[in-house]
Formats: structure tokens, sequence, C-alpha cells
């Protein structure tokens, strides 16, 4: 596995990453973004990446309205995605991360079997280009978030994978039981990316997402699932609350960063390969 954060695009975020000591970044050109103009800047981007020694892990796009109502694919939201493909590419990043919005006049089956349609297209543009498609865990603008959408959609489409976040189980559940490792558990041979992002309740309500470590997920746990699993990919760490930011969430980074690392088995370990037997 290898460690990296969410982060910028510009020459300060990339150069912030590599100050962390950091593997990696992960870009989030989300709806909000025109994800031309950054395509445009790929020469720029790719120069810092090799100046500052960061590999981009990750891009996706998030909240973006994939089709309408009706469920139509919106031909603009396409080439956004064929844009951050494009990118990924080029910036030999391997996987890129999307969702689908609900079309509203249409049931929920409909509404599946036209994001597999979407996404079928999609994987085809990701693999002539030599990147992996992922759909992101998050409720935001998608409704291809959990195990009763990837029993249908995912399973139709062998090669699309997951980008999975424990913190978004948690809160579909308000905190309650964990549901986050049986989805990691019956999943997690499908994930292609992960996120770190911690979060605690108190009476049954969110008090926030603080870093790994300061929060109520079960670590230990949440990589042995990874493990068993063979994940091999990126960890992505996630600066999220409002409070933890400025000089705070700097620390917040780092400490994460600090609580994680025993967790990560060092690429060169050498030891026994067989199985110790009593």
């Amino acid at each position: 596995m290898k460690l990296g954060m969410i982060n910028g695009w510009d020459e300060a975020s990339i150069k912030n990453v590599s100050d962390f000591g950091l593997w990696g970044v992960e870009f989030c050109i989300n709806h909000n973004y025109d994800s031309s103009e950054v395509l445009a800047k790929e020469p720029e981007i790719r120069r810092n990446l090799e100046k500052y020694d960061v590999h981009c892990g990750s891009i996706g796009r998030w909240g973006e309205t994939r089709v309408d109502d009706d469920g139509k694919v919106v031909a603009a939201a396409l080439q956004h995605d064929h844009n951050i493909i494009d990118l990924a590419a080029a910036l030999s990043c391997p996987v890129v991360n999307v969702g689908m919005n609900r079309a509203k006049n249409i049931p929920m089956l409909d509404n599946y079997k036209v994001a597999a349609e979407y996404f079928a297209g999609l994987l085809d543009y990701a693999k002539a280009r030599g990147v992996k498609l992922a759909t992101y865990n998050c409720d935001w603008g998608n409704i291809i978030f959990d195990d009763k959408a990837w029993s249908v959609v995912h399973n139709q489409l062998p090669e699309l994978g997951i980008k999975y976040d424990a913190s978004h189980s948690i809160h579909r559940h308000f905190g309650h039981g964990e549901e986050y490792l049986r989805e990691m558990r019956d999943w997690g041979d499908r994930f292609y990316h992960v996120h770190v992002k911690g979060t605690t309740y108190a009476g049954g309500v969110c008090y926030y997402d603080p870093p790994a470590g300061l929060d109520d997920i079960r670590w230990g746990a949440w990589f042995n699932m990874l493990y068993v699993h063979g994940y091999d990919g990126m960890l992505s760490i996630e600066p999220h609350s409002e409070p933890w930011r400025g000089k705070l969430g700097q620390w917040g980074v780092q400490f994460t960063i600090n609580f994680l690392k025993p967790f990560m088995m060092p690429e060169n370990f050498d030891g026994p390969s067989k199985t110790y037997m009593p």
C-alpha cells in the first residue's frame, strides 16, 4: 500500500504533499471545476509532479449530474469524464472515480440500468487509455454507494471497481454498528482506491470527521480487511471537517501519517514466507 492525500493540482499543493513525505496525491476535479481547463494544465501538472517526486494516485469527479431526470446522458458531463480519464492517462494515474445521480422520473431499478450502461461505455474509454474506473461510495450526486447498488451494477461489470470510504457507510447508519467492516469483507476485492477519513459520533449524532486515529473507526480491523483482500493501492488521506483547518489541520495530517505507518507493511519487508505452525 502507498500513502497519499487529497490536494490541489497547483505547484504549492503538490509541494505540500511532498513536504509530508507522501507517495502520491489525489485530485478531486469536482462538478464545480471546468475539467477542460485542468486538462489544459497537464504539462504543468506533470512537471510539478516530477519536480517534487509525487505520483498521481487517483483522479475523481464528485457531484456531477451525468443524466437528466429521464435518464438521458448529459453530453457535457460525459465530456468531463472523458477529460479526467485523458488527464489520468497523461499523468500515469491508475484510477478514475465517478458516480451516477438519480434520474427522478424513472424507477430505481431503471436507474441502475442507466448507470450500468453509462459506466460500460466509460469503462471502454478508460480501458483503451490504460486507466481503471471506480465508483465512489459517497452519496453526493450518486446512487451507487452500497452493496444494494453494487450487487446490480458491479456484478454486471466485472472490471468496474469501488472507491471506498468507511466514514460514508458509518454516516448512513448514524454511527451504529459496523456495516463498513461487512462491506469491506464482502466487496474488498473490488476496491481500486481507498480514502482515509475518520468520523466520531456522540449521542447518536456525528461530531465532525477528525483525522484518522482521533475517531471511532476500528483501523486495525479496517487494515485487516484490506490485507486479506490483497489491496495494494493508495491510501488517500482526506482532510475534511471545518475545525480541522489551518495549523491544526496540518498537524492532523501529520498525526494521521504517523498513526497509519505502523499498520503498513514495508514494501521491502523480508521475513519467512511460510505460515508459522504450533
